[in-house]
């Protein structure tokens, strides 16, 4: 896709989020939760259970399709970058359904070799 990326970085979608969908690994947490973020807007659910850690991974992942994520707002990272172990990422996701609304949360990411991994919220509105 050549149209701009759901998480609003400024770049297309093939050259921000698409490829790590197609399974390129994520440099930093920021870009995980920015993907992760474009597969909630999209309804990759595949995408959301495999960039989540295997120890808080749920079997299984329903998406609410009468959702739709529009902004990402990225508050503040900690760590998490490409020769760190684990980080964290605040941010404000966007959404309107029947109502519109907003997810705050503060998110903790782990690397495992070359992957990033969504573990946990720290906390959450």
């Amino acid at each position: 896709m050549t149209t701009r990326c759901p998480c609003l970085s400024g770049e297309t979608y093939d050259a921000c989020c698409g490829p790590l969908h197609r399974g390129e690994p994520a440099p930093t947490a920021e870009r995980l939760m920015r993907s992760r973020f474009s597969a909630f807007a999209l309804g990759d659910d595949a995408y959301l259970l495999r960039s989540w850690h295997p120890s808080t991974r749920p079997a299984t992942l329903e998406l609410d399709p009468g959702l739709r994520w529009y902004r990402l707002d990225i508050e503040r990272t900690e760590r998490g970058g490409p020769f760190d172990r684990d980080g964290v990422v605040e941010f404000v996701a966007h959404y309107k359904g029947t109502e519109r609304g907003s997810l705050h949360e503060v998110s903790r990411f782990e690397r495992e070799g070359r992957d990033w991994f969504y573990v946990d919220a720290l906390s959450g509105s």
